[in-house]
């Protein structure tokens, strides 16, 4: 699997290795940047640095930024966003610190590094990089449903937070394990930072969403596939425009449904009940037949980290007879992962 940078975002270059900032945050839901990075760029990250009042490890080594400077990293990841996606005024001090100790700072949120007078003042006195990675590139095109070459899936979701990135690598990495040509390209910023290069799609003015989506994922030789991380849901009351841009602009020729069973509340929308499988599915390819009238739905993913070996086991089992199509979840792997990739590529 290839993650290299790609005409939509060329111009981004990542300094490795990073210190993960985990602040003061006691809620795990809001660190999907530490925990990504964590598993899918692990070699990339040297340890982790948080705040007395945090609870919320990732695992790694716990170090100051001047330990971890000495370490070898080279920049420093906001790897939490809380609600709002804001800088608390409580982790100016040891954004500030880092900046001192030599770190550039990198950050996904929509607020920017360079807004916070402290840190653009301490950035411009010790020469280092303010990185904001949701940031999308400039001259972005309108979207024209021209038919690319190549083969493309998306990850798509009943729901958001629930797997549509990590089945994206995982999907990628499998691909990549039976020889075929693969790009993983992201969509979002922890993506982003994990394969250095990507388009953050819920940064884009609605009107190039689409656009953004075709820049992505460029004509490619015919055997060759692009795997596009998902984003939002098309039941999402706030984000389905996203999600929409992107499934128009990405014209999949499969669609891989992701989904976390036992969740029955859209995130962030309270009295909105999650949609059944059989209704994502039918309203991806509903709307995906617009741009791609080719297109396929190849399975489902489950995530089924809440739920123990034997019960997930059944439960996706069960699922994949009831629907009729592969279920698996792509972290535990299996004979149900590889029967999942064996219809993604046809």
């Amino acid at each position: 699997m290839h993650m290299s940078s790609f005409p939509g975002n060329a111009q981004l270059r990542l300094p490795t290795p990073y210190l993960l900032f985990l602040g003061d945050i006691v809620e795990s839901g809001y660190a999907k940047t530490a925990f990504g990075l964590r598993d899918w760029a692990g070699d990339k990250c040297v340890g982790e640095y948080r705040l007395a009042a945090g609870t919320v490890t990732a695992g790694l080594a716990e170090l100051t930024p001047a330990e971890g400077y000495a370490r070898g990293a080279r920049s420093m990841v906001i790897g939490v966003a809380p609600g709002g996606g804001v800088i608390a005024p409580s982790w100016v001090p040891a954004l500030v610190e880092a900046l001192e100790a030599g770190l550039d700072l990198i950050s996904g949120m929509h607020v920017r590094l360079g807004d916070v007078p402290e840190l653009a003042e301490a950035a411009a006195k010790h020469d280092r990089r303010l990185i904001d990675v949701r940031v999308p590139p400039t001259g972005l095109p309108v979207g024209t449903g021209r038919k690319r070459t190549g083969k493309r899936l998306l990850t798509v979701g009943t729901d958001c937070a629930l797997g549509k990135k990590y089945t994206a690598l995982s999907l990628a990495n499998a691909f990549a394990e039976r020889g075929v040509d693969a790009d993983f390209r992201a969509t979002g910023q922890t993506g982003i930072m994990i394969a250095g290069g990507g388009i953050p799609m819920d940064a884009v003015v609605s009107d190039f969403e689409a656009g953004a989506a075709e820049v992505l994922s460029p004509d490619a030789a015919p055997d060759h596939w692009d795997v596009i991380e998902g984003q939002g849901s098309l039941f999402h009351p706030a984000y389905a425009a996203v999600s929409l841009g992107l499934l128009h602009g990405s014209q999949p020729d499969v669609i891989v449904v992701c989904h976390q069973p036992g969740r029955t509340e859209i995130i962030g929308a309270p009295g909105y009940a999650i949609p059944s499988l059989e209704e994502t599915i039918e309203l991806n390819l509903l709307l995906g037949r617009r741009t791609n009238p080719a297109i396929r739905c190849a399975g489902v993913a489950f995530n089924t980290s809440g739920m123990d070996a034997a019960e997930a086991d059944a439960l996706m089992e069960a699922e994949s007879k009831r629907l009729g199509l592969p279920v698996a979840d792509p972290i535990r792997g299996g004979a149900a992962f590889q029967k999942l990739v064996d219809n993604c590529l046809g």
